[in-house]
This record gives C-alpha cells, structure tokens and sequence, in this order.
C-alpha cells in the first residue's frame, strides 16, 4: 500500500476515534446484548462496571447511577443477563462499551431473582430463625394494624374482629402499601407502634391481595428489617396464600390474609363460653364426686363403734384401768408383805450376830486404854488398868495379878 502523497491529509487519532464514535455510537444505540456477567464491580459512586461475555468473545458494559438505583435485583459475577442499551467509545482509551439502560435476569424474572437474592441474605444475618420468634398474647387488649386505612384488608380485619370478641381495642397506623414510598410508610408505621406510650399487645402489618409487583413493599429490606427490630409481636397479613413475602419470613407468625390475622390474633368470645361452660360442667362434676365421697366416708366413720356409742369405750376403758389399779395394789402388798418377812428374818440373823447379843449371855469384852481387845493374858501386866464392856454398861479395873493358864 503506498503511503499517502503530500497533498493527502492523514487522520489523527482523535479524528478517527470520533468518525468511529459517531458512527458506532449511531448505529448502536439501542440494542439487546444477552451474555454472562463477570467481574462485577459497585463503585462507590453508584455505579456498577462489568464484564458481558459469551463462549468468544467480551464486551465491557456499564450501569449508570440512576439506572441502578432503579434495579430490584443485585448484579454479580455468574449471572446470565439481557442488557439494553448503545454503544459508547470512551475517546481518551479508544474503549467502546455497552451502556445498559434496562437489565433483566435470564430465567427468573427481576422481581424472583431481587427476592430470592435478599432473602438468601437476610436468611444467612439470622432474621428468619425460627427460635426468635414470639407467641401471641391470648388476650391483648390493643392492636395495632400498620395498613392502608381506605383498603379492604382493614376492613376485613374490623369486621372479624368485633365478630369474635368486642373488647379490644383496635388503632389503625395509616401507610401506603403500594407503590414508591410505600415501604418507608410502613417502616414508619411499624415504629409509631413502638414508640408509644402504651404499646399494643399485638402488631398487624399487611394489605390485601395484589401481583408480585403489588406486593412488593413487604419485600423490601427495610420493611422486614423494621419487623425484625419490633418490640411488639408481629403478624404479618398480606393477602395472599401462594406467594410468600420476605414480611412473611420474619414475622412472629404468618396469616394468609387479614382476615384470618383478626382470627389468629383477637380470642373467640363464643369458643371461650363453650369452655367455659365445660370447665364449669368439670368443676360441678369434680365437686358432686368430692361431696359425695365425703359422705360416704362421714356414714363410715358415723357406723364406727367409737362414734357410735363413743361412752361405751370410755367405760370399758376405765373398768380395765380400775382393774389394773386392784392388780397394782395387790402386787405391791405381796411384794411389800414379802420384803418385811425377808427384813424380819435378817434382822434376827443380824441380832444373832451383834457383840451386844453376846453380851447378854453373859460375856464381856476387855479392852485395854488404847482400845485394843485383850485376847490372851500375854496382853496385859500387873497395874495396867483395863475396861471391860457388859450388857448394861462398862467396868474399869486395875490388874493385880495374871495367871496363864498354860502349863
């Protein structure tokens, strides 16, 4: 190829980049792209930066801030996407990227994968387990209903309520719960609640029946957040029995519509007579039944002998102790008889052994001064003076003489 001659001007590089950015950019500015996402990145300006990718080839794609604003589900790397959007060349690189506009999953819809994504979440922060949950007052005096006051849900809710019991008490919180803003106007219902000074017993957030898109408040994060944070037991009752809403998951209990919440929430007054009634029933049978053990068993001790004739076993008990008081007293004369024979009869053997018996048969005792018996004639000596005791009294004499009658 032979170079261009003198008077041919060449393109800069900025001048061909921009005859491209203008004809890519005019041919390309509104097209589908379907691909993989990869190398996600959420700048902190709002902006998300990936990478759009088939089996060959790569295009770098962009979201701007707004338009992720907008976006109910989270952009991340493995996800099969269709883009929306124009190429744009960004001059300074000579990059070109797909600038997407609207994007929706492949497979789910926006709104199911937006769903699934928060709750896999808020599941792994712990906000659906089942062990924090709270049972309902049995008979709460206030209840609070977080709703649209014009709204058939409230209304439903009214009706059950004052046809099961008429004595609670029933503040409706007004919010939104459609639409934008409507999840912040349930949030701020939910903390009036909290914030009052005599807070219900019981606290009812729902809506009647609607889409997916209709429903999707009680999806939002803050609203199941603001659940999770209740003081107040929460019912969640929006109206519908096939779809679950993320309100559902965290709630203390679920009903499947408003109807059924003024069900689960308020008592039966007529199911609390019908128990009454067969407590009462229980408590007159249990009381007959006592009444009339107690009597059988009155007639049974009233037949007893010892009732019965109660002043014949005194008798007889006081006739046995009459003739244990004979049986005593004769006792104790026999045994009293027998000890003064037996003291009669030592004391003749005692007398049979006194000295002073002895005496009176003529016999006497000789002692000397110091009081020592004379035994023998060895004992005593001429003048040693002696005292001899007799029956009637004592003798003191003088030795003359002594005479041994040993030979």
């Amino acid at each position: 190829m032979n170079p261009p001659q003198a008077n041919t001007s060449a393109l800069s590089v900025s001048q061909l980049t921009a005859l491209l950015k203008g004809t890519v950019e005019e041919s390309f500015h509104d097209v589908w792209v379907s691909g993989e996402v990869t190398g996600a990145t959420h700048h902190r300006s709002g902006h998300i930066y990936f990478t759009l990718k088939d089996d060959v080839s790569k295009i770098r794609g962009v979201v701007w801030r707004t338009t992720a604003q907008r976006l109910k589900f989270q952009v991340k790397d493995g996800l099969e996407v269709l883009c929306r959007g124009g190429i744009e060349i960004y001059a300074p690189r000579g990059d070109y990227s797909l600038v997407c506009r609207q994007i929706e999953p492949r497979g789910l819809g926006a709104l199911q994968l937006a769903f699934k994504q928060l709750q896999e979440k808020l599941a792994a922060a712990g906000l659906f387990d089942a062990a924090r949950k709270r049972p309902l007052p049995k008979f709460p005096k206030r209840i609070a209903f977080v709703t649209s006051p014009t709204g058939a849900a409230i209304h439903d809710f009214l009706q059950v309520c004052n046809r099961r019991f008429r004595g609670t008490h029933i503040l409706i919180i007004p919010a939104r719960v459609q639409g934008e803003g409507s999840a912040a106007e349930i949030v701020r219902g939910i903390q009036i609640a909290n914030r009052l000074a005599e807070p219900p017993d019981v606290l009812v957030v729902g809506r009647g029946g609607g889409s997916l898109e209709d429903l999707w408040s009680f999806n939002e994060e803050i609203v199941v957040r603001a659940i999770h944070a209740s003081k107040i037991p929460v019912i969640s009752a929006v109206g519908h029995e096939v779809d679950v809403t993320l309100a559902d998951l965290v709630a203390d209990v679920r009903a499947l519509t408003p109807s059924e919440a003024a069900e689960l929430a308020v008592p039966s007054a007529q199911e609390l007579l019908a128990q009454i009634a067969v407590l009462q029933r229980q408590l007159t049978k249990g009381l007959y039944n006592r009444v009339s053990s107690a009597r059988l068993r009155l007639h049974r001790l009233s037949s007893h002998p010892v009732l019965a004739k109660p002043t014949s076993r005194l008798r007889l008990l006081s006739r046995r102790l009459d003739d244990l008081d004979e049986s005593a007293t004769r006792s104790l004369r026999r045994r009293q008889s027998r000890l003064r024979e037996k003291l009669v009869s030592l004391s003749a053997r005692l007398e049979t052994l006194s000295p002073l018996a002895t005496l009176t048969r003529g016999y006497s005792v000789t002692t000397r001064e110091d009081g020592s018996i004379v035994r023998d004639v060895q004992d005593v000596a001429a003048n040693d003076i002696l005292r001899t005791q007799v029956a009637r009294g004592k003798i003191t004499s003088r030795i003359v003489s002594t005479e041994s009658s040993e030979k």
